[in-house]
């Protein structure tokens, strides 16, 4: 090959790359296209959204404090209501227990204001405490039993012994102050004697 012709590939070559590399430049420096404005996406958009859920939310709270205004009077009314109501059921039940013995109490009054023998004051005594037992009676209100029953600690508060031996161990022997149940609820126990039983202790 000839030597100008060898030069010459050489300077076109150099040429050409010399022109891709100004493409590729171009191209590298060329700025790239701004972005189209989307419309409504400005600040002031943003301020009108924020007011907005600002407004719902001071829509909620004052709804809920309302609400939580409302359940608070609601629940004062109900407790007051129930202590009414229970106040009123006392003094009814109070009422009813006053009204059975009042009858009683006239009884005794008559036997105050009664001229007789002290055998005719004890058998108008004797008739009032029958007629207060059946008022107790229709109150649901019964004596414990005590006399021959076992002691039981349950019911019965012993005082002292008495030692016998024609009656089991640990029975009631005498009682001194009688005991009541309210139905199966204590109202306050029987104070008794119990018997101590010295050949069956032995045994």
């Amino acid at each position: 090959m000839p030597k100008h012709e060898s030069e010459l590939s050489v300077v076109e070559k150099g040429e050409v790359e010399s022109e891709a590399a100004a493409q590729d430049g171009a191209e590298v420096d060329s700025p790239a296209p701004e972005a189209e404005a989307v419309p409504g996406t400005g600040a002031e958009t943003a301020a009108t959204v924020s007011k907005a859920e600002y407004e719902q939310v001071k829509t909620e709270r004052d709804y809920l404090r309302d609400r939580a205004a409302r359940l608070q009077a609601e629940f004062d009314n109900a407790r007051k209501r129930a202590e009414r109501e229970k106040a009123e059921f006392r003094d009814y039940a109070a009422g009813t227990v006053v009204e059975q013995f009042l009858p009683v109490l006239d009884n005794f009054e008559l036997a105050l204001k009664a001229k007789g023998s002290a055998e005719q004051l004890r058998s108008g005594v004797e008739l009032i405490v029958k007629q207060m037992e059946e008022a107790l009676r229709q109150l649901q209100v019964t004596p414990v039993a005590t006399v021959g029953e076992e002691f039981d600690p349950r019911y019965h508060e012993a005082l002292g012994s008495i030692e016998r031996d024609d009656l089991p161990d640990h029975t009631i022997a005498e009682e001194i102050r009688r005991g009541y149940k309210l139905r199966d609820r204590l109202l306050r126990p029987a104070m008794v004697r119990v018997v101590s039983n010295p050949k069956q202790q032995k045994e």
